[in-house]
Protein backbone atom coordinates (compact mmCIF):
# COMPACT_ATOMS: atom_id res chain seq x y z
CA UNK A 1 0.00 0.00 0.00
CA UNK A 2 1.48 3.93 -0.91
CA UNK A 3 1.97 5.68 1.88
CA UNK A 4 1.85 9.58 2.17
CA UNK A 5 5.72 9.77 3.15
CA UNK A 6 5.96 7.87 -0.14
CA UNK A 7 3.85 10.56 -1.70
CA UNK A 8 3.58 13.68 0.07
CA UNK A 9 1.76 15.45 -2.25
CA UNK A 10 -1.31 13.70 -1.88
CA UNK A 11 -1.53 15.04 1.47
CA UNK A 12 -3.31 17.78 1.91
CA UNK A 13 -3.71 19.12 5.33
CA UNK A 14 -6.56 22.08 5.85
CA UNK A 15 -8.94 23.87 8.28
CA UNK A 16 -11.51 21.02 9.33
CA UNK A 17 -15.31 21.81 7.99
CA UNK A 18 -18.54 20.52 9.06
CA UNK A 19 -18.55 18.17 6.44
CA UNK A 20 -15.78 16.74 7.75
CA UNK A 21 -16.99 16.14 11.50
CA UNK A 22 -18.73 12.48 10.99
CA UNK A 23 -15.20 10.81 9.69
CA UNK A 24 -13.29 13.16 12.56
CA UNK A 25 -15.59 11.37 15.15
CA UNK A 26 -14.96 7.84 13.29
CA UNK A 27 -11.52 7.96 13.63
CA UNK A 28 -12.37 9.47 17.52
CA UNK A 29 -14.17 6.64 18.14
CA UNK A 30 -11.46 3.93 16.88
CA UNK A 31 -8.39 5.61 18.45
CA UNK A 32 -9.72 6.67 22.29
CA UNK A 33 -11.48 4.65 25.38
CA UNK A 34 -13.45 7.85 26.10
CA UNK A 35 -13.77 9.34 22.30
CA UNK A 36 -15.66 12.69 22.46
CA UNK A 37 -19.20 12.56 21.28
CA UNK A 38 -19.57 14.02 17.20
CA UNK A 39 -21.46 17.21 19.13
CA UNK A 40 -18.32 18.17 20.98
CA UNK A 41 -16.99 18.83 17.58
CA UNK A 42 -19.87 20.40 16.27
CA UNK A 43 -19.54 22.59 18.96
CA UNK A 44 -15.74 23.60 18.66
CA UNK A 45 -16.43 24.20 15.22
CA UNK A 46 -19.46 26.34 15.27
CA UNK A 47 -19.19 28.22 19.11
CA UNK A 48 -16.13 28.20 19.99
CA UNK A 49 -13.84 31.15 18.78
CA UNK A 50 -10.86 30.39 20.15
CA UNK A 51 -10.64 26.98 18.73
CA UNK A 52 -8.71 25.58 15.16
CA UNK A 53 -9.23 22.08 14.09
CA UNK A 54 -7.15 20.59 11.29
CA UNK A 55 -7.79 17.87 8.98
CA UNK A 56 -5.56 15.34 6.89
CA UNK A 57 -6.74 14.30 3.33
CA UNK A 58 -5.40 11.79 1.62
CA UNK A 59 -6.78 10.87 -2.09
CA UNK A 60 -9.91 13.05 -0.70
CA UNK A 61 -10.24 10.69 2.56
CA UNK A 62 -9.99 12.54 6.05
CA UNK A 63 -7.27 10.50 7.83
CA UNK A 64 -6.42 12.46 10.71
CA UNK A 65 -7.29 15.54 12.22
CA UNK A 66 -5.69 17.70 15.22
CA UNK A 67 -7.70 20.32 17.56
CA UNK A 68 -6.56 22.99 19.63
CA UNK A 69 -7.42 26.52 21.54
CA UNK A 70 -5.30 29.81 21.30
CA UNK A 71 -5.37 31.64 24.50
CA UNK A 72 -3.61 34.48 24.36
CA UNK A 73 -0.01 33.36 23.69
CA UNK A 74 -1.19 29.26 24.22
CA UNK A 75 -2.16 27.04 22.20
CA UNK A 76 -3.48 23.73 24.17
CA UNK A 77 -3.65 20.76 21.67
CA UNK A 78 -7.47 19.47 22.77
CA UNK A 79 -7.47 16.31 20.50
CA UNK A 80 -5.04 14.71 17.83
CA UNK A 81 -5.63 11.37 16.38
CA UNK A 82 -4.49 9.08 13.17
CA UNK A 83 -6.31 6.53 11.86
CA UNK A 84 -5.33 2.97 12.77
CA UNK A 85 -3.66 2.22 9.23
CA UNK A 86 -2.15 5.54 8.58
CA UNK A 87 0.00 5.77 11.64
CA UNK A 88 3.60 5.99 11.97
CA UNK A 89 3.60 7.98 8.77
CA UNK A 90 4.43 11.59 9.90
CA UNK A 91 0.69 12.76 9.83
CA UNK A 92 0.48 13.90 12.75
CA UNK A 93 3.96 15.83 12.40
CA UNK A 94 2.63 17.32 9.39
CA UNK A 95 -0.62 18.89 11.03
CA UNK A 96 1.43 19.60 14.47
CA UNK A 97 3.41 21.79 11.65
CA UNK A 98 0.15 23.06 10.22
CA UNK A 99 -1.26 24.24 13.92
CA UNK A 100 2.20 26.13 14.96
CA UNK A 101 2.15 27.82 11.45
CA UNK A 102 -1.41 28.83 11.54
CA UNK A 103 -0.70 29.92 15.56
CA UNK A 104 2.13 31.92 15.34
CA UNK A 105 1.25 34.72 13.18
CA UNK A 106 -1.55 35.33 16.28
CA UNK A 107 0.75 35.11 18.89
CA UNK A 108 1.28 31.72 19.99
CA UNK A 109 4.40 30.83 21.59
CA UNK A 110 3.93 28.03 23.75
CA UNK A 111 1.79 24.73 23.55
CA UNK A 112 0.38 22.63 25.85
CA UNK A 113 -1.94 19.55 26.07
CA UNK A 114 -2.59 16.35 28.48
CA UNK A 115 -1.99 12.69 27.60
CA UNK A 116 -2.69 9.70 29.62
CA UNK A 117 0.61 8.36 30.91
CA UNK A 118 -0.48 4.97 29.68
CA UNK A 119 -0.01 5.91 26.48
CA UNK A 120 3.27 5.51 25.24
CA UNK A 121 3.16 6.03 21.51
CA UNK A 122 1.29 9.68 21.84
CA UNK A 123 4.22 10.27 24.87
CA UNK A 124 7.35 9.52 22.56
CA UNK A 125 5.39 11.43 19.62
CA UNK A 126 5.05 14.98 21.69
CA UNK A 127 8.91 14.10 23.25
CA UNK A 128 9.76 13.70 19.71
CA UNK A 129 8.55 17.04 18.77
CA UNK A 130 10.35 18.95 21.50
CA UNK A 131 7.54 18.43 24.64
CA UNK A 132 8.50 17.99 27.96
CA UNK A 133 6.10 16.73 31.15
CA UNK A 134 5.23 19.33 33.36
CA UNK A 135 3.49 18.19 35.64
CA UNK A 136 0.55 15.83 36.19
CA UNK A 137 -3.55 16.54 36.53
CA UNK A 138 -5.04 13.22 39.35
CA UNK A 139 -7.54 11.21 37.70
CA UNK A 140 -8.22 14.07 34.89
CA UNK A 141 -9.30 10.87 33.04
CA UNK A 142 -11.79 9.62 35.70
CA UNK A 143 -9.74 6.68 35.56
CA UNK A 144 -6.27 7.69 35.07
CA UNK A 145 -3.66 10.81 35.69
CA UNK A 146 -2.74 13.08 32.84
CA UNK A 147 0.85 14.06 32.69
CA UNK A 148 1.00 17.71 31.44
CA UNK A 149 3.06 18.25 28.45
CA UNK A 150 4.57 21.77 27.34
CA UNK A 151 6.68 23.11 24.40
CA UNK A 152 8.16 26.16 24.90
CA UNK A 153 9.93 28.92 22.54
CA UNK A 154 7.77 28.27 19.76
CA UNK A 155 8.69 30.35 16.97
CA UNK A 156 7.22 30.74 13.28
CA UNK A 157 8.46 28.35 10.49
CA UNK A 158 11.73 30.57 9.38
CA UNK A 159 12.49 32.53 12.25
Amino acid sequence: MDKPADHPERLIIEPMGEEDIEPVAAIEEDSFSDPWPLEAFRTELENNSMASYFVARLDGEVIAYIGAWLVLAEVHITTLAVAKHHRRQGIASRLLEALIEAACPQGARYFTLEVRPSNKAALSFYEKCGFTVLGRRHRYYNDEDALIMTRENLQPPGD
